[in-house]
């Protein structure tokens, strides 16, 4: 269905306090995202995200997540960068940087450090990773010890060289292992090479149809959007993916609200997008659980028939599509033959229990044991930090252990947030799923 098509009852209201804003007319508005663009590259958050959805100059819309906060407070965030751990993504076992800190930097006056702020928001303590407050230089003052024990954030070189994996313009696998082989062996790169490249799994009789060719013209692909926000994110937290120790990681930073609102949990990316699309092979997508329906936007982009269903039980400043079935995801597919010809899609599927309320899994538990078709995508966490669907275990491992009868055929990584670890996962059965290849006979691994 068109994004043009209204709502019921009149004109169709994609972004809260934005009524002009429309996904198709942003897609087409070229100027606007590279405007959004040069602004990011300011460090401008504000900015970007106010030209993008056309959102009042003094915006004071209250996004809620884990706590709640307003886009004028996170840019505030944003100017500080990373000091008392702001950006502390990697740490060992005993919470100690995992890299060497470098040598003391002295500020002077003329230093851009002693014109940002000195503390947080009262109004912002969920993201905080600390429990005291920077004491970062006065105007007039000489900084002294800086970031003495401060984490070293990897080169920027590193950060650039993993946002360049995901883009359209490289062929994934190639640009995965030129992450490997030009790390230097004791570097956190190449604990993230090697932690991304040990995951990354396609099945050797699918190597061919999945092999996602590099694009020669990445500006005629549908506009990604969430890819540009990302990739901002990534260079501003000093990012470079997830390593091993990613999974104890448990802060976030106050970006993540606002990227969540406007986008969702979870970035696409052009081999994932391609993966689906052929492996659908024909057949509508069911996105169960699709949230703002930003990935039901972009599938659409690629030309998949999407249905997107959601409880609505969750706030969002943005929706992507105004289509959405208001349903819970077990009777959707009772009503349409449990899904037998349709591929069923999870973004991010809660885990509930707790005080979330329910059953720890029962969600996901719960749709994979209505469906009974033979396509399962989840996009979700790879390591067991308890993000997604289970608490204690990945959902390939729930697959294999629970559901015997789904065979892995795809775990390619994500774009992912600083301090978390994102992975599409593709699970087949019956005649759909591929047979196992003797080893030697198919391709090298991807």
């Amino acid at each position: 269905m068109s994004a043009d098509t209204a709502a019921k009852g009149g004109k169709f209201t994609y972004c809260v306090g934005s009524p002009t804003f429309n996904p198709d007319e942003y897609a087409k508005d070229t100027a606007r995202r590279e405007r959004a663009n040069e602004l990011l590259a300011k460090d401008d958050l504000y900015g970007a995200t106010v030209v993008s959805f056309n959102l009042p100059e003094r915006d004071t819309y209250v996004y809620h997540a884990m706590t709640a906060v307003r886009l004028a407070e996170v840019q505030r965030i944003v100017s500080m960068g990373g000091v008392n751990g702001l950006h502390a993504w990697y740490r060992d076992d005993e919470g100690k940087p995992a890299l060497d800190p470098p040598p003391c930097i002295l500020s002077t006056e003329s230093s851009s450090l002693a014109s940002r702020p000195t503390s947080l928001p009262s109004t912002l303590p969920f993201f905080s990773p600390f429990s005291t407050r920077p004491t970062l230089a006065l105007p007039g003052q000489a900084a002294r010890k800086l970031t003495a024990a401060a984490d070293r954030p990897p080169p920027r070189s590193d950060i650039d060289a993993y946002i360049q994996i995901f883009s359209p313009s490289t062929l994934t696998p190639s640009a995965l292992n030129s992450f490997l082989s030009n790390a230097k062996k004791s570097s956190l790169r190449f604990q993230v090479a090697t932690h991304l490249l040990a995951r990354r799994h396609i099945h050797p009789a699918l190597l061919s149809s999945l092999a996602v060719p590099k694009s020669k013209k990445p500006a005629a692909l549908p506009p990604n959007p969430y890819l540009d926000f990302w990739s901002w994110s990534c260079r501003n937290l000093e990012w470079c993916g997830p390593a091993p120790s990613t999974e104890k990681k448990l802060q976030s930073h106050h970006v993540l609200p606002i990227l969540m609102h406007h986008f969702g949990c979870a970035t696409p990316t052009h081999e994932a997008l391609c993966v689906l699309r052929v492996l659908a092979a024909g057949r509508a997508v069911a996105d169960v659980g699709s949230g703002n329906g930003y990935w039901a936007h972009m599938l659409r982009a690629y030309g998949l028939r999407v249905h997107p269903v959601d409880n609505m039980q969750s706030e969002w400043r943005v929706n992507w599509v105004p289509d959405t079935l208001v349903s819970d995801g077990v009777r959707f597919l009772r009503s349409r033959d449990a899904g037998r010809d349709l591929v069923l899609l999870l973004v991010y599927p809660v885990v509930g229990g707790g005080v979330a309320g329910g059953t720890e899994g029962s969600f996901t538990r719960g749709l994979v044991e209505a469906y009974a078709g033979d396509t399962l995508a989840v996009v979700g966490t790879q390591n067991r930090n308890g993000y997604t669907a289970f608490r204690g275990m990945t959902v390939d491992e729930y697959m294999e252990r629970e559901q015997p009868a789904w065979k892995k055929v795809v775990q390619i990584p994500l774009p992912s947030f600083a301090g978390k670890d994102e992975a599409l996962f593709v699970f087949q059965r019956g005649e759909r799923a591929p047979k196992d290849v003797a080893e030697g006979e198919g391709e090298r691994k991807a």
